[in-house]
């Protein structure tokens, strides 16, 4: 609970044991609940959770945004947080987003890493795919988003009452995004994070995840009615 305010912190996870080892020790004594959506991992991710009395929901359909969208419907706190089970996203950042939240009566705050705090953080081909698709998320839906991609945000759950984000996989990061920014009724805003190497086996597909998230923007943007 943070002023008045019940917390829950949602990881989608697919094999993130060694993050989670290092990550979940950190977490703020005043969020009330941690879900780790388990997606089909092989390895001792929901064990791990287990242990440091996290909640562990089990979601069949393989993605990112599948996992997320288990954990979107299992929640019952005033105020998400995401992030990943690797530990690149500064745990220790969340009580500062969550004032800045309350405090300007936000509804939705995505945290940019650029600019990259720590340069070694994130690979050459990463960053320049990274910066693509937050430049065309930016050509086509008029934004100024600095980090389209970025995986810590930090929400009202009120929002899912005006929009209902509808990808399985990695698109599901900037289409939540560009439907909270896009929608009238809420107060979207973006502030800068810490970002640090990852910790554990890399998922990512670059080359065809990148390519899925640039075709989704397209569709997004020219589909009828896409808010």
């Amino acid at each position: 609970m943070l002023n008045n305010n019940s917390v829950a912190l949602i990881i989608p996870c697919y094999n993130e044991e060694e993050g989670l080892k290092t990550l979940l020790p950190k977490v703020p004594r005043f969020i009330d609940e941690v879900i780790i959506v388990n997606n089909n991992s092989t390895d001792s991710t929901a064990e791990i959770a287990i242990s440091f009395g996290c909640t562990v929901l089990n979601e069949r359909t393989p993605g990112y945004g599948a996992a997320y969208k288990c954990g979107f419907s299992n929640i019952s706190k005033d105020i998400i947080v995401t992030m990943d089970g690797d530990d690149t996203y500064p745990i220790h950042e969340v009580k500062q987003n969550i004032e800045i939240l309350l405090n300007n009566d936000y509804d939705f705050i995505t945290c940019s890493r650029f600019p990259l705090i720590n340069k070694s953080a994130m690979n050459f081909s990463n960053i320049i795919g990274n910066k693509t698709l937050t430049l065309v998320t930016k050509l086509l839906f008029g934004t100024s988003i600095k980090d389209s991609q970025s995986g810590m945000w930090v929400f009202k759950k009120h929002i899912f009452k005006h929009i209902f984000p509808k990808s399985d996989g990695m698109p599901l990061s900037q289409e939540i995004k560009i439907l909270a920014l896009r929608h009238k009724n809420i107060n979207f805003f973006e502030t800068h994070i810490g970002y640090a190497p990852r910790i554990g086996e890399v998922k990512l597909e670059k080359w065809r995840d990148g390519f899925k998230n640039l075709i989704f923007l397209f569709k997004l943007r020219f589909k009828k009615q896409y808010i």
